[in-house]
Formats: C-alpha cells, structure tokens, sequence
C-alpha cells in the first residue's frame, strides 16, 4: 500500500493540509489494515446519561399503541365511573375538571420529554450518518487501492507478454528457412 500522503495526492486530489481530521484518521485506519465499523447502537448508548435513557424510555411508551389505548381506556373508565356508577357521590362530576387537570399537567410533562428524545434521535442519527462515512470512505480506499494492485499487475503481464511476443519475433526473424 502506498504512504499516506501518496494516497491523499492520488485518492483526494488534495495535499495533505486540505483534507479534514476524519479523512485523516480513516487514512491512517486504512493504511494500518484495521477494521472501521462499530455497533452504532452500543456506540451511542455508552455515552448516555441516565436522563436521556429515561426520555427515550419514556417517548418510546408513549408513542406506542400500547399506551395509546391504555389511556383511552383510563379515559373511558373515567367517565362512567364519574356520571354512571358514582352518580350522587362522583368525586369528579361531568365537566371532569379534575381530569382535565391531570390531562394537563401530564401534557406539560409528557412534551418536553418527547422532545428531548427527538432531539437526541437527531444526534443520534448524525451519529450514525459520521459512521456511515467513515465506512463509506473506508470501503472506497480499500477499493481503490485493490483497483491500483490489479492494474499494476495487468500492466506487468501486458509488459511481459509484450517480451515475450518480441522474443517469439525475433526467434522468427532469425529462422532461416522461414519466408
């Protein structure tokens, strides 16, 4: 494999000033012969807080069907038991304001959470798309270089067959009793 700055000359078309740190150190990765790709997902989760797995624990329930028709049966049981079951001692009669003040306080809540786990999905998949490229780059290198061997080696055969016709020639043109 050629030295680095062969390959930022030949593969990047740039010196090795202009090329950037990641460039750099997928070159040295591929020059070293050592693997690139990782688990994105242990990756990612290694350098979470507590707070962060609790967001997308608590965004992944409740953006689940699961939670979804839980609560729309809570709701449910909520009204009968409140104008049905309990109707002279209903401990939150029709309007349900006191519903409507749980409802409330678990939407203030329940938003920002799910926002911060869209959020860090995003760094998530910024994450993802940064080791995406490096493999990318990687591959491409690998692929590259794999391409220069095998033409270096096709050039030798085509000089040494080249040799090899111009000695057949020669013996030829040496024969005598050829016309």
């Amino acid at each position: 494999m050629p030295a680095i700055p062969d390959y930022i000359a030949s593969h990047f078309k740039r010196s090795s000033k202009e090329i950037g740190e990641v460039e750099r150190r997928i070159l040295d990765v591929a020059h070293q012969r050592k693997l690139i790709s990782t688990d994105t997902n242990a990756a990612f989760s290694k350098n979470s807080t507590f707070g962060e797995r609790l967001a997308d624990g608590i965004a992944r329930v409740g953006g689940s069907w699961g939670f979804i028709i839980s609560f729309l049966v809570f709701l449910v049981v909520w009204a009968i038991i409140n104008t049905v079951v309990m109707t002279t001692q209903a401990f939150d009669p029709y309007p349900f304001v006191f519903l409507n003040l749980i409802l409330s306080m678990l939407a203030a809540i329940q938003a920002p959470i799910i926002m911060m786990s869209q959020n860090r999905q995003g760094t998530r998949d910024r994450f993802e798309a940064a080791k995406d490229y490096e493999v990318n780059l990687k591959s491409e290198l690998e692929v590259l270089s794999l391409h220069e061997k095998i033409d270096v080696k096709v050039l030798a055969e085509l000089v040494a067959l080249r040799e090899e016709i111009a000695k057949l020639h020669t013996r030829r043109d040496n024969r005598p009793d050829v016309p």
